[in-house]
């Protein structure tokens, strides 16, 4: 009995201290984590600015957590998202480009950037952009 009131108050605690608040999103658990990993090699590496680096994102992490500041907060981690976004693009045409090696060459569009892909040995060709319907000619 004794233990369901003390779970009550602190669960009602809790809530109350973070009614307003703006809570977890993905920056902070890449915060939490990568300050985590930090006290770890700093651990077994022995270097000591390491330990500065955990410290310092817990800190960071605690701060946005408590914040009230919804629309910074949330633009903060747009940010960090939008970054991954263009990380994990990148990745995904450096493994196409890998994978097709053999049967393709990537070209950029000259008008509008679009990358393309056309088939190697096909000597000069007329290419047209999807995008933006330029056409241009180039050897394969």
């Amino acid at each position: 009995m004794r233990w369901q009131i003390w779970k009550q108050r602190v669960t009602t605690a809790l809530y109350r201290l973070f009614q307003g608040r703006y809570g977890t999103d993905q920056l902070t658990v890449v915060l939490f984590v990568v300050s985590v990993l930090c006290s770890l090699v700093a651990r077994f590496s022995r270097l000591p600015w390491l330990m500065l680096l955990y410290y310092a994102g817990m800190l960071f992490g605690f701060w946005r957590m408590f914040s009230r500041n919804f629309a910074a907060r949330s633009r903060e981690n747009q940010w960090m998202l939008s970054l991954v976004y263009k990380a994990r693009m990148q990745g995904r045409m450096l493994r196409n480009r890998f994978r097709d090696r053999k049967d393709f060459h990537y070209l950029k569009c000259p008008a509008c950037g679009q990358h393309l892909r056309v088939p190697k040995g096909k000597g000069k060709i007329e290419i047209t952009c999807r995008s933006c319907r330029a056409a241009f000619i180039r050897k394969v």
